[in-house]
C-alpha cells in the first residue's frame, strides 16, 4: 500500500500523515525530514525540491522491497511528481492512493506563524507553492483539518483506503 498525503504548508498534512502511518503500521516518509536531515541550508529552490522528492522515491522503493506500507508526506504540488511516484509504486505492483489535506486560510496563517520542528516553510513559501500548485485531477480523498479533528480524519481516511484497495 502506498498513500500520498499532499497539501500546502500549514494544512496539517504532516501531523495527519504521521498518525496515519502509525495507524497502518507503515513507513512514514516526510519531505520536511528529508530536507532537514540532508541539507544544512535550505532554500526551497527547484533543485532542492527535486532532490528531496528523488530521495523520497528511493526511500519508498526500499520500504516496498521490504513489503511495508508507505505513507508519503509532501506538498506534491506538481502532476509530474505524482506521476513519478505512481510509476515507482507500479513497479512494485502497488496502487498509489491520494489524500489531500486542506485547512481554512486563517488557520494556515496561524499555524505558519508558529515554529515547527521539522519545517521552516513560512507564509511566503506557502504563497509560492500555492501559486504553483497543480490541482489533483484523479480519484482522491480531500480532508479539511482543524486543530481538533484528527480522529475523524483518520477514520475517514481508513474507510476511504479500504474502499479503494
Amino acid at each position: 500500500m502506498v498513500v500520498i498525503v499532499m497539501g500546502l504548508p500549514g494544512s496539517g498534512k504532516s501531523y495527519f500523515a504521521s498518525k496515519l502511518a502509525g495507524t497502518l503500521g507503515g513507513e512514514y516518509i516526510s519531505s520536511d525530514e528529508v530536507r532537514m536531515k540532508r541539507l544544512s541550508r535550505r532554500t526551497y529552490s527547484e533543485e532542492e525540491k527535486e532532490m528531496v522528492y528523488r530521495v523520497m522515491g528511493q526511500m519508498m522503493s526500499e520500504a516496498l522491497s521490504l513489503k511495508k506500507p508507505v505513507v508519503l508526506d509532501a506538498t506534491f504540488y506538481r502532476e509530474s511528481l505524482r506521476n513519478y511516484f505512481e510509476e515507482k509504486a507500479a513497479a512494485f505492483g502497488e496502487k498509489l492512493m491520494f489524500i489531500e489535506v486542506t485547512a481554512p486560510e486563517h488557520l494556515i496563517e496561524e499555524r505558519l506563524q508558529k515554529p515547527r520542528t521539522m519545517s521552516e516553510a513560512d507564509h511566503p513559501v506557502y504563497l509560492k507553492l500555492k501559486a504553483a500548485y497543480e490541482p489533483l485531477k484523479r480519484e482522491h480523498l480531500t480532508l479539511v483539518s482543524s486543530n481538533h479533528n484528527i480522529s475523524e480524519m483518520l477514520s475517514e481516511a481508513l474507510a476511504y483506503l479500504h474502499s479503494v484497495q
